[in-house]
């Protein structure tokens, strides 16, 4: 790991000139960013230079401390790597694709006489999965169209073969009126299911024409033999397989089996849509979202779209339909930008489901923006404030007599939690119960952060309060120079009422206000996120006094019981046998014999 030297760039030197994937972490050690390179060191180099542009990766280069590097043989396995780190992690400053709901998926159970149905649970079980289907009625007419070509059990019975032969089933109503063949009490052969499960996994992959060759076969030799009954039934199911193909038709069938991306762009926001064709059938589709910065290059990022999707669907396809070539390629497959011809109107088709589903979320977010602004214009009227107060943050003070004293901020943005960016203080200048010096310290701490972070300061600030502690916070914000640059109220909880900073007066708002709703439950969320992370320091603190009392309990020791257990319920209700395989044999029996007979809880 390469440490930044803000100083100077000589650590740029010791970069590779190859091909790989390269790590931003902070000072914590939380990876940032993850990013892929036709040359590290020049890649790298590019964002230490005078002509960054773009909020986002000045941010990111100034929270970065170290850098990671990974070299590979060339691009193609950069641009899968980066996709598993990506994955791995799920960086702060990396784009990730998002989509606004769990979609539907068929699935084979691994199981014997296996199952076929809908769910929205992928699980690594073993079970195969096809999908995910962008509507839960096609999957269901898909479920029937194979219900009305394969018998298929519906039931959850354990259908082990020794259970079978021990006689301990009995046939349902679905084998009197012929939608299974009675598997459970050995009416069909584990071997013949099998073989109706294998066809059903070809037509969810779309390749229905094996399916229709080896059922026509069939009907030709069941004809030959003069079972006509037989050769009609598969006549039959062979026309409902051409009809769901036909119905799936977008193209020639001779185009075998394709995956087709399109791109859609509105500001930050950009819609992914992709298509799966496979004998010219449309057999997937899937819109997804992500935000970029202005920094940010569509074709550069149109690989890194590729792999997620093809990933995220499984998809082997060899052949990729594009609106443009993307800056990495991934080797193996043939890119192709179509001029004329069936390709250009699956990359139409494509454009235009990313065109629908882009205009769907910008509606979708206009009438979610108009919801919000209305809370917070009024909040704004009611409250007098210079602003709209798109960003809000609340504090709260726990302690008990002065002992274990905390504190906790709750951070609201279009009048919702942002619960990633709530944080928790513990204080560190203020001796006993003095609830204004610690409001003082504290929001001097969280205000000073985010003025040498560079990070926006909030429209309006809510202290959980009286006039007291509104006072404390207001000499804060004048000893960092920001009281004119942001707002400030208080609510006492006895009366509810409002103080603002120089009005003698509290405010009161009608207890049916939308207003007041919104200042109470940032109140209230700040005082569970405080009094949660009190109670567990205070669990910490006297489990560490606990342990500092017990003989040959040392620091390591201490850590591992610790992170393992939290607490000093947790850790007498224990076994010893739990204690010595962390700490050993020997500090495991002091330890209980401590807990058993010396303290009282």
């Amino acid at each position: 790991m390469i440490i930044i030297e803000r100083d100077n760039n000589a650590f740029l030197s010791l970069l590779p000139t190859t091909p790989g994937v390269y790590i931003f972490y902070d000072a914590a050690g939380t990876v940032l960013y993850v990013g892929k390179a036709k040359n590290i060191k020049n890649r790298v180099s590019s964002y230490f230079s005078n002509s960054v542009v773009g909020a986002k990766t000045k941010l990111l280069v100034a929270r970065a401390t170290s850098i990671d590097y990974v070299v590979v043989n060339n691009e193609s396995e950069a641009l899968l790597l980066e996709n598993t780190l990506i994955k791995k992690y799920k960086p702060k400053y990396n784009i990730l694709l998002k989509d606004d709901k769990t979609y539907p998926w068929i699935v084979v159970r691994n199981e014997h006489f296996p199952r076929v149905m809908l769910t929205r649970r992928v699980i690594l079980d073993g079970s195969d999965y096809f999908g995910p289907f962008t509507s839960a009625y096609l999957v269901r007419s898909l479920l029937s169209l194979l219900k009305q070509l394969y018998p298929l059990r519906t039931c959850n019975l354990d259908l082990d073969p020794q259970k079978i032969a021990a006689g301990g089933y009995r046939v349902c109503l679905d084998y009197h009126i012929g939608l299974c063949k009675g598997p459970c009490v050995g009416y069909q052969t584990e071997e013949e299911y099998r073989q109706n499960i294998d066809q059903i996994k070809t037509i969810l992959r779309g390749k229905v024409s094996e399916v229709k060759n080896l059922l026509a076969r069939r009907m030709k030799e069941a004809a030959e033999a003069y079972r006509f009954e037989l050769a009609h039934e598969l006549k039959e199911k062979i026309q409902l397989i051409e009809k769901y193909h036909n119905d799936s038709l977008v193209v020639n069938p001779s185009i075998k089996e394709c995956d087709v991306f399109s791109l859609a762009q509105h500001d930050e926001m950009v819609v992914v849509n992709y298509l799966h064709i496979v004998e010219g059938a449309l057999v997937h589709t899937y819109n997804a979202y992500f935000q970029i910065g202005e920094d940010d290059d569509v074709s550069d990022l149109l690989g890194s779209v590729i792999v997620q999707v093809r990933s995220k669907f499984a998809s082997s396809a060899r052949e990729i339909i594009v609106p443009l070539m993307p800056a990495f390629n991934l080797q193996g497959v043939k890119y192709v930008t179509p001029r004329a011809g069936d390709r250009l109107k699956l990359l139409d088709l494509s454009q235009k489901n990313a065109n629908t589903y882009l205009q769907f979320l910008q509606n979708k977010l206009s009438k979610t923006v108009d919801n919000e602004n209305t809370v917070l214009l009024q909040l704004k009227n009611d409250l007098k404030l210079r602003q709209l107060p798109v960003h809000i943050e609340c504090f709260d003070n726990s302690n008990i007599q002065g002992e274990f004293p905390v504190s906790a901020c709750v951070v609201f943005r279009n009048g919702k939690p942002a619960k990633s960016e709530y944080r928790h203080f513990h204080v560190r200048t203020v001796t006993g119960p003095d609830d204004y010096a610690t409001m003082r310290e504290i929001v001097f701490r969280r205000y000073d952060r985010l003025l040498r972070d560079q990070l926006p300061l909030p429209q309006l600030i809510v202290i959980d309060g009286g006039k007291g502690q509104l006072n404390a916070a207001v000499e804060a914000l004048k000893l960092l120079d920001i009281y004119d640059k942001v707002e400030i109220i208080s609510i006492a909880k006895r009366l509810e009422e409002i103080f603002r900073p120089g009005d003698p007066l509290p405010l009161y708002l009608d207890k049916r206000s939308i207003s007041l709703r919104v200042i109470q439950q940032l109140r209230d969320e700040a005082h569970r996120f405080g009094i949660t992370f009190h109670r567990r320091t205070r669990n910490r603190q006297s489990l560490v006094s606990l342990l500092d009392a017990v003989p040959g309990i040392g620091d390591k020791s201490k850590e591992k019981l610790l992170k393992k257990f939290g607490s000093i319920e947790a850790i007498r209700s224990a076994s010893v046998d739990q204690l010595t395989e962390l700490i050993g044999a020997d500090k495991a029996q002091q330890l209980a014999n401590a807990l058993n007979s010396t303290f009282e809880f």
